[in-house]
C-alpha cells in the first residue's frame, strides 16, 4: 500500500467515466486545491486513488470492484467532484458583473448533472458552450442521480468539473 509522503495529502474523490463510477482518495501535493485542480497547468496525465471502488456500469448488471491503488487516465475522466462533506471555496468572484447563473441538466454517461453554469449576460447557452474552449468546466449547485443506480439516491455537491467536449447540456423550461 502507498504511502503519502508529509508533503502530499488524500482527498476523497468521485470520478465519472462513459461507463463507470469511481469513489477514491486522490493523492496530491498537500499545497493543491484539488476541486480546479484538473484547469491548471499543473494538472497530472494520471489520477492517483488510494482505495478505490469502481462501479462498472456497462453491460447487464452493475458491478463493484475494489483494489487498493487505480491509476486512471484523465482523458478518460468525463466528471470530477470532492465527494461530500468535503468542499472547498467556490472557484469564481459573486460580484463579477455581467454574469448569470443558467441552470442546465448535463447528461454523462448514465448519470444526470442538474445544476448551473456561469455563463456571460450577453450571450445564450449555446454560444457560451461554443465559443469556450475550456477542457473543464465548473458546474455549480448540482444534484447528481442515476437511473441505473437508484439506490445512490440523489448526491448533492457545489462545485463539480465536466469535460465539456464528452457531455450533452441540456436546457429545462
Amino acid at each position: 500500500m502507498y504511502t503519502l509522503t508529509p508533503e502530499e495529502k488524500a482527498t476523497p474523490v468521485m470520478i465519472y467515466t462513459r461507463n463507470t463510477l469511481i469513489h477514491g482518495e486522490v493523492v496530491t501535493m498537500e499545497s493543491i486545491r484539488v476541486s480546479v485542480w484538473l484547469r491548471t497547468e499543473g494538472s497530472p496525465e494520471y489520477m492517483h486513488l488510494l482505495r478505490p471502488r469502481v462501479l462498472n456500469l456497462s453491460g447487464n448488471a452493475t458491478k463493484m470492484l475494489t483494489f487498493s491503488e487505480l491509476y486512471i487516465p484523465v482523458p478518460e475522466m468525463i466528471g470530477f467532484h470532492l465527494t461530500p462533506p468535503a468542499h472547498d471555496p467556490l472557484d469564481y468572484d459573486e460580484s463579477e458583473m455581467n454574469r448569470r447563473m443558467q441552470p442546465v441538466s448535463v447528461l454523462v454517461g448514465g448519470f444526470v448533472f442538474n445544476g448551473a453554469i456561469r455563463v456571460s449576460t450577453q450571450v445564450d447557452l449555446g454560444t457560451s458552450i461554443i465559443s469556450s474552449r475550456a477542457v473543464w468546466m465548473s458546474i455549480y449547485n448540482v444534484k447528481i442521480s442515476s437511473s441505473y443506480l437508484p439506490q445512490m439516491g440523489e448526491v448533492q455537491v457545489p462545485m463539480l468539473l465536466v469535460r465539456p467536449s464528452k457531455v450533452n447540456f441540456a436546457l429545462n423550461d
